[in-house]
């Protein structure tokens, strides 16, 4: 079959016409500007806060991961990036698949992090207690230093300081309908016969992701923690009022949060309205209503605490051994470095007396030579002097004979 020129030349320009790439990137080039980058690596935290504060519901997780899964496919970095170096960064994904992110990982991501959290929380615990029993152990130092009279009146007044510690205000058990009511009046300036639960939770979901967070939740027990705590008493402790705040936390925690996410969801929050405890007026336990430590455990803690002096003592002995050595041989470089200047000095003159010697002028620090008039001894200079005199003795004679001389014939 043959074709005309002009036909070749219209069907040319038509394929470049109909053959106009596509811009895969156009529809995301927005996403790409946005998304952080490392090392090449997608970063997949960013998609994880982004993705999951968006999702409204928070009951599926399988839904939630594959809602971002399917946004990580969309973007063209997904296709690119290293699964391996993820894993580096991230080892609680599955090992097993090392290709793609499914939904699998991010299970394992959000249950691991679930267990962390609960971690930190036992630490926090930990540390608070041993924070509790050195206070005590401080107590007891301090009043065995003092006399007889004077441990009984502190005494006394640390007794004192306690029981008005303890003359608060009724706490509400955090989560009831007496807290979050109360929350509702002096916090939100609501009427409290008109409470209502779901505009409640959307009034305290500050960043409106449909969830109240930890933050979120801490934040519902300020009004709480203030009949108890005031930082301007002596007798109350800011450690134990975020102590008090944890434990008001992790109480709403384990009747609220039905999934363990450390979420609470708007189901979560207004099921949790409709259980007996939800209405019962019964008061909350403070910590100082119950011993957070028994006296066995103290006694271990200052058997610690004695074992840590004990190394701190012998470190800090083996520091003040070790100046006095740096001590000692500073002052020996010290002493060799003076014998060493006075040689460099002997040698510097050892080497200006032989060119004395030849007559040579002496020489400078850096080798030139140095010109200075040399003392003349006393009997040259006494020779030149009588030169001097004879060759002006005929300018010295009289120009005319003396007058009134005898003449001798």
């Amino acid at each position: 079959m043959n074709l005309k020129p002009g036909w070749l030349l219209l069907l040319s320009i038509s394929a470049g016409v109909w053959s106009v790439p596509i811009d895969r990137n156009a529809g995301n080039q927005e996403v790409k500007e946005e998304v952080p980058e490392e090392n090449g690596v997608m970063n997949l935290s960013y998609y994880l806060a982004t993705e999951c504060s968006h999702n409204k519901g928070r009951d599926s997780r399988v839904s939630d991961a594959r809602h971002v899964f399917s946004n990580l496919c969309m973007c063209p970095e997904a296709l690119q990036m290293d699964h391996a170096s993820l894993l580096k960064q991230f080892e609680h994904l599955d090992p097993h698949n090392q290709n793609t992110f499914e939904a699998k990982d991010l299970e394992l991501l959000i249950s691991t992090a679930t267990k962390d959290l609960e971690n930190y929380d036992a630490e926090r615990h930990e540390e608070f207690k041993r924070y509790e029993m050195l206070k005590e152990h401080e107590r007891r130092e301090y009043l065995k230093s003092l006399d007889q009279e004077k441990r009984e009146r502190e005494e006394k007044r640390m007794q004192e300081l306690k029981d008005k510690h303890r003359q608060h205000p009724k706490v509400n058990v955090p989560g009831s309908v007496a807290q979050l009511r109360e929350v509702w009046e002096e916090t939100d300036g609501l009427d409290p016969q008109e409470f209502n639960p779901k505009t409640f939770f959307k009034l305290h979901d500050t960043n409106e992701d449909d969830v109240l967070d930890e933050q979120e939740l801490e934040a519902l027990f300020t009004k709480e923690l203030e009949k108890v705590y005031d930082p301007k008493n002596e007798e109350d402790d800011m450690m134990e009022m975020e102590e008090e705040r944890l434990r008001m936390r992790e109480h709403v925690m384990k009747n609220v949060d039905t999934n363990k996410d450390r979420l609470v969801s708007l189901e979560e929050f207004l099921k949790s309205t409709e259980k007996r405890e939800f209405n019962n007026p019964r008061e909350w336990e403070t910590l100082d209503t119950k011993p957070l430590y028994t006296e066995e455990e103290l006694v271990r803690f200052e058997a610690e605490l004695r074992d840590k002096e004990e190394e701190l003592k012998r470190k800090a002995e083996n520091l003040r051994q070790e100046q006095e050595l740096l001590k000692e041989r500073g002052k020996a470089l010290e002493a060799q470095r003076r014998e060493y200047q006075q040689a460099v000095l002997e040698m510097s003159q050892r080497q200006k007396e032989p060119q004395a010697a030849d007559g040579q002028p002496p020489a400078g620090p850096n080798g030139e030579l140095q010109f200075q008039p040399e003392a003349q001894k006393p009997e040259a200079k006494e020779e030149k002097v009588a030169a001097e005199h004879v060759a002006d003795a005929p300018n010295n004679l009289p120009a005319e004979p003396p007058q009134n001389l005898p003449i001798h014939t």
